[in-house]
């Protein structure tokens, strides 16, 4: 199954999304993958089109001011979680997503979560993998960098920025024909790196830790955590702790498997992912 690069204009924004659509009719309801920092939809290249061979059409969008997706200035959209939030329902209405399996990665995955608690009769189950869940959870200091004054506002616009974080986070090397898709937006424009700039400094991970870790407790949905276990930011404990708070959650520990397993060891989460997706439409 192919996946297919899309752009749709939702008010002043663009989004970019990546999509795999099954062959035929499919009774079961589609899966949105939402991407980390700083990373793009590319990263789900390995998973999409297994979901799309079982009859899950799957999509995945760049989150504004990352990979292809519109990079406004900060004065027009501010880079936080709320505003993040408003923007991805804007887009879900727009592509007429209304109900669908919800697939979470890193952080700004974390936004998806709030949007999961804000919207719970959308999301028909969660997938969670390794990204910050707890008020156990803090920024590392390789992204802490990226935010600060003035030597943040340098760092942002080195491409290699790309490589060094993915790759201190996999704690594997990516071939070059990936980082290349990576670094594509930070090449092409200066926008990338205020983008992301301006994303880390507003991401109020503490208010949304506290959000996550109170509402996930009256969530009705299952939930599915897969995590890596060499995580260098992100410790098995805070989903041990997160998973034993749940009413219907499961935990699966990915051994030799760092903070972006889907990079490396998309077969491994497919093994768990795909029976777990296969979800009918009520409707």
């Amino acid at each position: 199954m192919s996946i297919t690069e899309n752009k749709i204009q939702v008010g002043s924004l663009e989004w970019f999304y990546r999509e795999a659509v099954p062959t035929g009719r499919s009774e079961l309801l589609p899966v949105l993958l939402l991407h980390g920092l700083p990373s793009q939809s590319y990263s789900w290249r390995n998973i999409m089109p297994a979901l799309a061979k079982q009859g899950t059409r799957a999509i995945a969008p760049d989150w504004i001011g990352f990979g292809f997706s519109s990079k406004p200035d900060k004065r027009d959209f501010a880079y936080t979680p709320d505003a993040f939030l408003t923007a991805l329902e804007g887009f879900l209405k727009s592509i007429e997503l209304e109900r669908f399996s919800l697939v979470v990665q890193g952080f700004l995955g974390s936004v998806g979560l709030q949007y999961a608690l804000r919207h719970p009769e959308q999301i028909a189950n969660i997938t969670i993998l390794n990204t910050p869940i707890s008020t156990q959870a803090k920024l590392p200091w390789k992204i802490q960098q990226m935010g600060l004054p003035f030597a943040g506002d340098m760092i942002t616009q080195d491409p290699l920025l790309v490589d060094r974080t993915l790759e201190g986070g996999c704690r594997y090397v990516i071939t070059e024909e990936h980082l290349n898709i990576y670094r594509k937006p930070f090449l092409k424009s200066s926008a990338a790196g205020r983008s992301l700039l301006a994303t880390i400094r507003n991401l109020q991970l503490r208010s949304a830790m506290t959000e996550i870790d109170n509402g996930f407790k009256e969530l009705h949905q299952e939930i599915l955590i897969l995590w890596g276990m060499i995580d260098p930011w992100l410790p098995i404990n805070i989903a041990q702790y997160f998973v034993n708070s749940l009413e219907k959650g499961s935990l699966i520990k990915l051994n030799n498997v760092g903070h972006y397993p889907q990079e490396h060891y998309h077969e491994t989460i497919l093994e768990d992912l795909l029976p777990f997706v296969r979800v009918k439409d009520s409707n």
